[in-house]
């Protein structure tokens, strides 16, 4: 009875071992905190980058240049931010953080870009079809973008034993539509070290 009853104890203590082993905590954190995992690129290096660079942008002369000649803001549109990292980075997240940073300074517009003009243009459309009379959004009336805004997001990584160090370069310039001038030529660099628990 008593070999019987120690063998039990023994097997219900390792299955609740194994039960809280298997349990995940989880507890919520406010978005603004960083929390680095890994050495990849992270929601907080997207939002600094972001930043950052649109800080960089205004300061430079064409803004200046601009609003002394013109009343309004500029007006923007994002072509494209390639990424050609090694990695899998989300680049309309990144987008989104630059026009939010601009958005915020009241000090640029954006027009809509590629497929969401389409779209846009396809609403239009069934409105003029079906919307009441005098509601109808316009044709003919879209804000015309003075500037485009491109890039790409690139990295190197070097690993030696227990480190590893992953570099990203992320380049963008603004493009004067009607002329071709670049305008502004912006980059950032973030440099990463990770030790052997990342790998």
């Amino acid at each position: 009875m008593t070999s019987f009853s120690w063998k039990t104890l023994v097997v219900g203590f390792l299955s609740l071992m194994l039960m809280a082993c298997g349990t995940t905590s989880v507890k919520r954190v406010s978005v603004d905190e960083e929390i680095a995992l890994s050495d990849r690129w992270n929601d907080k290096d997207s939002s600094l980058v972001a930043e950052e660079m649109m800080t960089d942008m205004l300061s430079f002369p064409w803004f200046r240049d601009f609003s002394f000649k013109n009343s309004g803001n500029p007006t923007v549109i994002v072509q494209s931010i390639r990424n050609k990292s090694h990695e899998h980075i989300p680049v309309d997240t990144f987008i989104n953080d630059i026009k939010r940073s601009l958005l915020r300074a009241g000090k640029v517009d954006f027009v809509a870009s590629g497929s969401e003009r389409a779209d846009i243009r396809t609403e239009r459309e069934d409105q003029e079809l079906n919307s009441a009379e005098g509601t109808a959004a316009q044709f003919g009336e879209e804000q015309g973008a003075g500037f485009a805004l491109s890039g790409t997001i690139n990295s190197i990584v070097d690993s030696d034993g227990d480190k590893r160090v992953t570099f990203y370069q992320v380049d963008l310039k603004l493009i004067d539509m009607t002329t071709n001038r670049e305008v502004w030529n912006g980059q950032k660099k973030l440099k990463k070290l990770a030790d052997k628990s990342f790998f």
